[in-house]
């Protein structure tokens, strides 16, 4: 199996950063590409960002493109989100995901096998 920790939420004003970091552990060579979902109030999980661990592909919600980067370290096994210019409306829980399958859409909830708990991101106006 393979397990997810994710780190680096918290409070953040209008227009600040913060940066995400998820270290996976375990099983972690099985993995095909490692991402970020989020879930605002009220409303169901959405993605938001992936890479794959070859290949140099990156996708994006498109929300936040321009502002949040999806990266990636090898060695660690680490992937982060920095995040940009952040909008009241990007207040989630945003949950590190990890899948298996490389043919998988990239964008749906279900392509994802491995899920850390989230972590908290709240940007005040």
């Amino acid at each position: 199996q393979v397990q997810l920790v994710e780190s680096g939420g918290g409070l953040v004003q209008a227009g600040g950063s913060l940066r995400l970091s998820c270290a996976a552990s375990g099983r972690t060579f099985s993995t095909y590409a490692m991402g970020w979902f989020r879930q605002a109030p009220g409303k169901e999980r959405e993605f938001v960002a992936v890479t794959t661990w070859s290949g140099s592909n990156t996708y994006y919600l498109d929300s936040v493109k321009g502002r949040f980067t999806v990266s990636r370290d090898n060695a660690k096994s680490t992937v982060y989100l920095q995040m940009n210019s952040l909008k009241p409306d990007d207040t989630a829980v945003y949950y590190c995901v990890a899948r298996t399958d490389p043919i998988a859409p990239h964008h749906k909830r279900e392509s994802y096998r491995y899920w850390g708990q989230g972590t908290q991101v709240t940007v005040s106006s």
